[in-house]
Formats: C-alpha cells, sequence, structure tokens
C-alpha cells in the first residue's frame, strides 16, 4: 500500500495537490492512503521548506510546486510496483 502525505497549511494549492492525488489513485486503481499533514512542525520531520509538497512511502517527492497529473501518475505508478 502507497503511503501518500501531502503536507501543507491547507491553502488552495495544497487542497489541489491533495484533489490530485485522490484523482490520480482512483482512477489508476492504487492501494494507497493518503493523508493531509498541516501542522508546520510536522513539515520539519521532512526538510520541507516549501509547500505544497508530497511525501510518497517517507521519501519526499515535491515541494513548492503541484507535478502535472501525468508525472504524478508515473510516480504514484513506480512506487506501487
Amino acid at each position: 500500500m502507497l503511503d501518500i502525505k501531502v503536507l501543507g497549511p491547507g491553502c488552495m494549492n495544497c487542497e489541489k495537490l491533495y484533489n490530485l492525488c485522490n484523482e490520480v489513485v482512483t482512477e489508476n486503481n492504487l492501494n494507497a492512503r493518503i493523508e493531509k499533514i498541516v501542522k508546520p512542525e510536522e513539515f520539519m520531520k521532512y526538510g520541507i521548506m516549501l509547500t505544497p509538497a508530497l511525501v510518497v512511502n517517507n521519501k519526499v517527492v515535491i515541494q513548492g510546486k503541484i507535478p502535472t497529473k501525468a508525472t504524478l501518475e508515473n510516480w504514484l505508478k513506480n512506487f506501487s510496483q
């Protein structure tokens, strides 16, 4: 199972990334748990300085921007193998 965390204070871009993750997981029938992390002290545990950020299976994948849907799909499929 993929462990997906979207880190951010709840801004519009954070919500966009969270929704995009849900969309990709649903469309590709991926076994995943998606969690929103909104506490800044949690961001520090991952070394996150810019939000939104995406952590998959405890690995920081991107921070400070939103990936394209195709890129996110590619990443999640690779992590699920």
